[in-house]
């Protein structure tokens, strides 16, 4: 693998962390909890890698202008979308973290309160870090100079 090969990398556990944040909502909603910890478990460890990956590409490459290829209103919602998935990005972290420290302590009132503000954040998240992907490297890649 070629270290140009990792965003791809990234946005394909992204998408795999998103179907397993849902997947994770679903289960206990329907009050599977062991389905429910599977799968948020899953969630972690895929996100974890991505992060893994994400550090690792950053400090392996260039700091080279990776903005869209494109203008106007396109430019400016790619932009307020970059915004909010970097302000989020950073604060999930934590978050997270601490959703699982209350749910592995068993203090399930605690964690569904904290739930229900970090699962939305961090959907989002997967979700936009997937369409950052996509806006950079498939549908407006920057322009060669």
């Amino acid at each position: 693998m070629e270290t140009s090969d990792i965003p791809a990398l990234n946005a394909l556990l992204n998408s795999i962390a998103t179907l397993l944040i849902i997947s994770g909502l679903v289960a206990i909603k329907r009050g599977k909890k062991k389905g429910h910890r599977s799968f948020m478990t899953a969630a972690l460890a895929v996100s974890v890698l991505f992060l893994t990956g994400y550090i690792y590409h950053k400090y392996s490459v260039d700091w080279q202008n990776r903005s869209i290829g494109a203008d106007g209103a396109i430019r400016a919602v790619y932009l307020v979308m970059l915004l909010t998935h970097v302000l989020l990005a950073m604060a999930i972290v934590p978050l997270v973290l601490r959703v699982f420290y209350l749910a592995i302590k068993g203090r399930y009132e605690s964690h569904k309160r904290w739930a229900r503000w970090t699962y939305p954040i961090w959907l989002y998240v997967s979700v936009t870090g997937v369409l950052v992907y996509f806006s950079i490297y498939v549908w407006f890649p920057p322009m060669a100079v």
